[in-house]
């Protein structure tokens, strides 16, 4: 497959399939069956545009190059349910925590390390939660570890984990930053080598320091309402989230407020835009555009935010199984993923429920293609768009 060509994993990870779409055509280009891949712990971007994923069934560490003939270049055993998954800047050093799954609270404290460029990988024991996972760059690369009740960032030595013996052991880091109980959503900005967690407080900033991490100024939300996900922008150089407020109860999620959060991190500036109320997931990242999709009784669109901050807004057309008044967001309803690269002006969109996906060019917000999948993309199911050398794996943290 061409190099400049944009390709889109799609991920049905109730029917257990991931489809190969060629953009913006939408052209199926493969297929691999009896593959649940992990929502939660997502796509990771790695060099070469291959993209690393966990199979939440068969416990298995997935590295796909959508670009080659054969889909799937390497399988490596992990624990699961993956929870978070990341990567050293090289792509080479991966982690995977392990948390909640299908159970109403964690039970699992494994942490698995892969080492891609020996095949070598390791499972230890470190603390059951919901951890989050970056993995610094270096000569001695690190993992560290986001936990909740009681907050902290846990920095374990990467070789020391990928070393221990057989059974499982547990681990204790070698160095320990506090941080607020209610931890949610990572970032890792790999030049600088600083680590970002949000909490309600902000977003935590801290830099390393030889093997450890010293914290710096919380950078505020600048709102009542906070974020509960992250992400890198590599083009911008910026962090994004969208701040969820409101009443909490999820009985009440058409009324949530929902902005866009853009910290630039060359400027320290902050911008705020408003999306509207109801159900704003996961963004996407474009070449100049950032995308959200709404969910919301009085009618679902996709968002594009452009380099300013202005927002132009599209319809999509409903959903059956959509969340409803009165009922919840997130138990049996279907909803929607978005994706987008940052070497691409293509945006990806599901209609969960009914197996389609609108491809949109994000400069005229034209849809170029609807294509209808062979499964039907329950929940929404996940997506990653990816041109080869996109430069996406500047983020090494799945989404």
């Amino acid at each position: 497959m061409p190099a400049a060509t944009p390709v889109l994993l799609v991920s049905d990870h109730v029917a257990g399939a991931v489809h190969l779409l060629t953009v913006p055509d939408g052209a199926v280009a493969g297929r691999l069956t009896g593959r649940h891949l992990s929502e939660h712990a997502g796509f990771l971007a790695l060099p070469g545009g291959r993209v690393a994923c966990v199979d939440d069934r068969r416990g298995e560490l997935l590295v796909l190059d959508p670009f080659a003939e054969q889909l799937v270049e390497r399988t490596v055993p992990v624990a699961v349910p993956a929870e978070h998954l990341a990567c050293d800047p090289s792509g080479r050093r991966l982690a995977v925590t392990t948390g909640l799954g299908k159970n109403s609270e964690p039970w699992s404290d494994l942490l698995t390390v892969v080492d891609l460029a020996t095949g070598e990988a390791a499972r230890v024991r470190t603390r059951a939660g919901e951890p989050g996972v970056t993995v610094l760059g270096g000569g001695d690369p690190l993992v560290v570890l986001r936990h909740r009740e009681p907050g902290a960032l846990a920095v374990h030595r990467f070789a020391e984990l990928l070393g221990a013996p057989p059974g499982c052991p547990r681990v204790v880091p070698h160095a320990v930053l506090a941080l607020p109980d209610d931890g949610h959503g990572d970032a890792y900005v790999p030049g600088p080598e600083l680590v970002f967690a949000a909490t309600s407080q902000g977003v935590h900033r801290a830099r390393r320091t030889g093997d450890a991490l010293t914290a710096e100024a919380v950078v505020p939300w600048g709102s009542s309402a906070r974020g509960w996900y992250l992400r890198f922008d590599t083009r911008r150089q910026a962090l994004w989230t969208t701040l969820r407020g409101g009443d909490p109860d999820p009985l009440r999620w058409p009324e949530w407020s929902n902005q866009a959060w853009r910290h630039e991190l060359g400027t320290g500036r902050t911008l705020l835009t408003e999306l509207g109320p109801g159900l704003v997931f996961r963004l996407a990242l474009a070449r100049r555009h950032t995308a959200f999709s709404r969910i919301h009784p009085d009618g679902d669109e996709l968002i594009l935010l452009d380099a300013d901050g202005a927002a132009r807004r599209f319809p999509l057309p409903g959903m059956d199984g959509a969340p409803r008044r009165g009922g919840t967001p997130w138990e049996g309803v279907q909803r929607r993923a978005v994706a987008a690269s940052p070497g691409s002006d293509w945006i990806a969109v599901t209609r969960g429920g009914h197996g389609e996906v609108h491809i949109v060019d994000a400069e005229t917000g034209q849809e170029a293609a609807r294509p209808r999948l062979s499964t039907p993309l329950h929940h929404g199911g996940h997506l990653v768009l990816r041109v080869r050398n996109d430069g996406a794996d500047g983020d090494p943290v799945g989404r």
